[in-house]
């Protein structure tokens, strides 16, 4: 599974994309990880560590939603909820299974890669342009 940071997902917002960067880089490892066949308690702590990472970014892009008064801020955070139930439905797959299998790690492309870069392309971008319009327009 090919997980990069490339051209397509850059919003032009640097605090925005460097997070990116970091959640993909930590998504990429936790994917490598579970197809290696790494154990259960391995795809949990990686697991862990790609939680907890969402959560500080989800936690920062919010706030800066909020500093900007950004006016989609509410469905912004409903899709951030979306993804936190996946990362949550993961644990529950791996604790009620002997660790990542194939089954794992589609669910993991679906829910998780695919919704990323989707969520990026359209949510985070439109941030970044509402961010960018409001300072030009402060320029003026």
């Amino acid at each position: 599974m090919n997980i990069t940071f490339d051209d397509n997902l850059i919003t032009g917002n640097k605090t925005i994309d460097s997070q990116h960067q970091e959640l993909i880089d930590r998504i990429r490892q936790f994917v490598a990880a579970c197809e290696s066949g790494d154990s259960k308690i391995k795809a949990i702590k990686m697991l862990d560590y790609l939680d907890e990472y969402t959560n500080f970014h989800f936690q920062e892009e919010e706030e800066l939603q909020k500093k900007v008064s950004y006016p989609e801020l509410a469905a912004h955070h409903a899709k951030h909820e979306e993804f936190k139930k996946s990362i949550q439905e993961l644990y529950d797959y791996l604790n009620e299974n002997e660790g990542p299998d194939d089954q794992f790690i589609e669910q993991v492309k679906r829910n998780v890669v695919d919704w990323l870069f989707q969520h990026i392309k359209t949510f985070d971008r439109s941030v970044a342009e509402y961010i960018h319009l409001k300072d030009n327009s402060n320029r003026l």
